[in-house]
């Protein structure tokens, strides 16, 4: 079953996450993410979507593809989009010795930071691979980090999923304030390529912006 809006009761569970942006009355704003980048072809394929409606997202970074693509993450910056740490090795904390996972995710916010000096001024963000994280690690890293969950899940990497039902839901599901989450990798290639620039279409046509988080 795919849950593509997450439960308010799942949102509990993890109160240090950010799982959607405050937003005022008729505001129209998205967040749109974009998990397990960079890498060559898919992110500068959504870097090119998102030009095209003037639309800034945040890109949650694996520090292995970032150490191996670095001039990918710079054409993110450059862009004006913002990134953030997905851990260096997309780990599981519900798998993961929380020492090794706190030093994987050390190891990733070093590899952002040598790209980006002056972002090591600010609170970094991060969100945990799967969505999943324990209870003492939440804490402990809400400490230092923004910790951001999401509102919509599209399943773009879902290779049973087929293109158009990805769209509907990816529309359907999406509203005010939102933190959605796309997939610049090429499990999500198929997808991604079919729903993103319909997505931003649907949504520009209808006066949203996207913003970074």
């Amino acid at each position: 079953m795919r849950i593509f809006r997450i439960p308010a009761l799942v949102r509990r569970l993890v109160p240090q996450g950010q799982w959607r942006m405050p937003v005022g009355a008729g505001e129209k704003t998205l967040y749109l993410t974009f998990d397990d980048g960079p890498i060559p072809d898919e992110t500068p394929f959504v870097l090119e979507q998102l030009a095209g409606v003037g639309a800034r997202g945040t890109f949650f970074c694996v520090g292995d593809n970032v150490a191996r693509h670095p001039e990918v993450a710079q054409q993110v910056l450059a862009a004006g989009h913002r990134l953030g740490n997905h851990t260096h090795h997309h780990l599981n904390s519900w798998k993961t010795p929380p020492a090794d996972y706190l030093a994987d995710i050390a190891r990733c916010q070093q590899t952002l930071d040598a790209l980006e000096p002056t972002a090591a001024e600010t609170r970094p963000l991060l969100r945990p691979p799967y969505g999943r994280i324990t209870h003492p690690l939440a804490r402990t890293l809400a400490v230092t980090h923004q910790l951001i969950m999401w509102d919509v899940l599209t399943y773009d990497f879902d290779a049973t999923f087929a293109p158009e039902q990805c769209l509907r839901a990816a529309v359907r599901y999406s509203r005010p304030g939102a933190i959605v989450v796309f997939h610049d990798s090429l499990k999500a290639s198929r997808n991604l390529r079919f729903v993103l620039p319909r997505y931003l279409q649907h949504f520009a046509e209808q006066g949203y912006q996207f913003r970074s988080l």
